[in-house]
């Protein structure tokens, strides 16, 4: 497969850390150093299908192509107001295409998973033109009480159409449970016949365990994928990081030996974006002319579960 096309959306409304100092214990300082964050977009009175099928249509104009040109949708998404229909669908119906849509909920990683399904889809001939979704909000899921929570996040969708290509592509997709360390419960509605314990609050992370784990989890499939294609790690034009925390994208680069201008960064400024985030860097680097023709890219993300996934993919665009 190749990219053939890149879009995303967020949201109007922009949170500096100075607005936390109005209700938290916490400054800008305190925020930036911990994670790298100065402010991040949040939902206020957009709805998350309307900035994913906005950067669904990005995506498939920089293509050149038109909605009755995608033969399949796949949307990587934790959460949102609707748990049917799948947010793949209301996609599917805001932007007027006529295929199959479908959703993946791989937390942080989905990007990743939801772009190697469309690559196998697209090498079993049963589609030519995949568009490829990521839309969140964890900005939901967290309690805005929690100061070591509700700074770390920010909201918006990104996306990319892929096609048949003969470009390099290298993927590797791993899972390791470990719920007690990062999750989100929601109770369900209530029936005569329950009678288990049913919790439910806000996500839920253990902030030291979460980045040693993605930390060793991300360097062990960089090194695996370099290792697979060939490839030295300064071969690697960009290393297209899961933007979770600038300190964990420091500490990647640093076990990698490479400086930090391998390592595009916009987590300042849009917080963690879950899975979207990936796909939200992918579009700047396009859009500013940063990616050439022959470039390779290596897109690396974890996610609560635990997931990881990582992947090569050589620009052709």
């Amino acid at each position: 497969m190749r990219i053939v096309g890149t879009g995303r959306a967020h949201p109007a409304k922009i949170v500096p850390n100075s607005e936390f100092e109005k209700f938290l214990d916490t400054n800008d300082e305190w925020i930036r150093e911990r994670t790298g964050i100065t402010e991040r977009r949040v939902i206020s009175s957009e709805q998350l299908e309307e900035l994913a099928a906005e950067a669904s249509v990005k995506a498939i104009e920089d293509a050149g192509l038109t909605a009755k040109d995608i033969d399949y949708i796949i949307c990587s998404n934790v959460v949102n107001e609707y748990i049917t229909p799948s947010l793949s669908c209301l996609i599917q119906g805001a932007i007027g295409a006529s295929c199959a849509a479908v959703d993946v909920n791989a937390a942080c990683s989905g990007f990743i998973y939801a772009l190697d399904m469309a690559d196998d889809r697209i090498k079993s001939g049963k589609a030519k033109n995949v568009l490829v979704v990521a839309a969140e909000e964890p900005t939901r899921m967290v309690d805005w009480s929690d100061r070591s929570m509700c700074v770390l996040f920010g909201d918006g969708a990104g996306a990319v159409v892929v096609a048949e290509g003969d470009g390099e592509y290298h993927s590797r997709l791993t899972t390791t449970c470990k719920v007690d360390c990062l999750h989100y419960v929601r109770r369900l509605e209530p029936t005569p016949h329950i009678t288990k314990d049913e919790p439910s609050g806000p996500m839920y992370m253990n902030g030291k365990e979460v980045f040693k784990t993605a930390v060793l989890s991300s360097s062990r499939d960089i090194k695996q994928l370099l290792d697979e294609s060939g490839l030295k790690p300064s071969d690697i034009k960009y290393y297209v990081l899961h933007q979770a925390n600038l300190r964990i994208v420091e500490a990647i680069a640093n076990w990698l030996k490479l400086d930090m201008s391998h390592f595009p960064c916009n987590v300042n400024y849009c917080g963690n974006t879950s899975s979207a985030s990936v796909p939200l860097l992918l579009d700047e680097l396009a859009r500013s002319g940063k990616l050439k023709r022959g470039d390779k890219i290596l897109m690396s993300a974890f996610g609560a579960g635990f997931t990881t996934g990582a992947c090569i993919v050589e620009w052709v665009k």
